[in-house]
């Protein structure tokens, strides 16, 4: 101890075993609270030098604000919602979204809070939960369908949200999507260039509105192109793996089956594989296969795929951007981005 009661690390004895305070930051740094908890909130008036400084401490002491006195004090939760299907895994999907919008979040006083649901309920409790509750200050949303019963009373309520797809409602909102007009597009076009004519397309469910995009995209191309269309019938991307790979085995050992497959789900296109090596048919000679992907683990399995890139994890960084600043009164209209397929060069097969 010195003189002044401190201990040897510098912090008030009182202070060791108790939760960081912004007392305890003022007492370290030796600025007065009310700076302390300016610098924290980035307040204009408060030097760069000083906000490092403070916010160093606040790291080294693990500093969390008080959620309930905040809320108290501003009305708002400093928690960001996550309304996630449970449904939604797609070779890592969730593991690359919530890292990229945490990485957002990390510089601000944002916390993630995830909330799973599955499509087979009803998709509107978590969201009237967050509202009545007011536990959130913004909502990330996906499996956006264009007349979207989430994305209307959202708006009507003043919750700050963004979709990970694009709504088709005349609602001005922020959103982050990836463009499957183009990737069904450019999907087809590879194929043809393989000398492929009669073309599967493995789609969402028909509710979603990347089912109108990745169909439109789809059926451009087919003639742009001169290609056909083999029909997948009742099967989705949302259909359960066993029954891809069944359905895509009998196909394969029909009497005209396709010779150009587009998938735009990865973790089905793995099962596309099984089904169409059942049917004894050989993956880059009978068949080409086209999918998206997150990673490099379908070229790891079977380079002879084609695949697109789809950045889940810049994904989850734009709509951490466009919902804080959404939150912040920016216009909706500026906070909508598209992105576009990223095409890997393939190795020699």
């Amino acid at each position: 101890m010195d003189d002044l009661g401190r201990s040897k690390a510098g912090v008030a004895p009182a202070a060791l075993n108790e939760r960081p305070t912004l007392k305890t930051i003022a007492y370290m740094t030796g600025l007065g609270i009310t700076t302390v908890s300016r610098a924290l909130k980035d307040a204009p008036d408060i030097g760069a030098e000083t906000k490092e400084r403070v916010r160093l401490i606040a790291q080294q002491l693990g500093y969390q604000p008080n959620r309930a006195g905040v809320r108290l004090r501003t009305g708002k939760t400093n928690v960001i919602a996550l309304v996630l299907s449970i449904d939604d895994e797609i070779l890592g999907f969730t593991s690359h979204i919530v890292r990229g919008i945490t990485e957002v979040l990390a510089g601000t006083p944002y916390h993630l809070v995830v909330t799973p649901h599955s499509f087979e309920k009803d998709a509107m409790i978590p969201v009237r939960y967050i509202l009545d509750t007011g536990s959130a200050d913004g909502v990330i949303i996906s499996r956006i369908e264009p007349e979207d019963p989430r994305v209307r009373l959202m708006f009507e309520r003043k919750l700050p949200f963004v979709t990970h797809g694009r709504s088709d409602m005349g609602i001005v909102h922020p959103f982050h999507d990836y463009d499957n007009e183009a990737y069904t597009y450019q999907a087809v076009e590879k194929l043809v260039q393989k000398g492929r004519k009669r073309i599967a397309l493995l789609s969402p469910q028909s509710r979603f509105s990347f089912y109108v995009h990745s169909r439109v995209g789809f059926e451009r191309g087919l003639a742009d192109f001169g290609a056909h269309e083999v029909s997948m019938g009742r099967i989705t991307s949302e259909t359960p793996l066993t029954e891809v790979r069944a359905y895509v085995e009998r196909m394969m050992r029909s009497s005209d089956p396709p010779d150009g497959i587009i998938s735009v789900s990865g973790s089905s296109s793995i099962a596309m594989m099984a089904g169409i090596e059942a049917a004894g048919k050989r993956l880059g000679v009978d068949v080409d296969l086209v999918s998206k992907q997150a990673t490099d683990i379908l070229n790891w399995i079977r380079p002879e795929i084609y695949t697109a890139y789809e950045d889940i994890r810049q994904a989850g960084r734009e709509l951490a951007k466009a919902l804080i600043a959404s939150i912040n009164g920016a216009d909706p209209a500026s906070l909508q981005s598209v992105a576009q397929p990223v095409w890997p060069q393939r190795r020699n097969t």
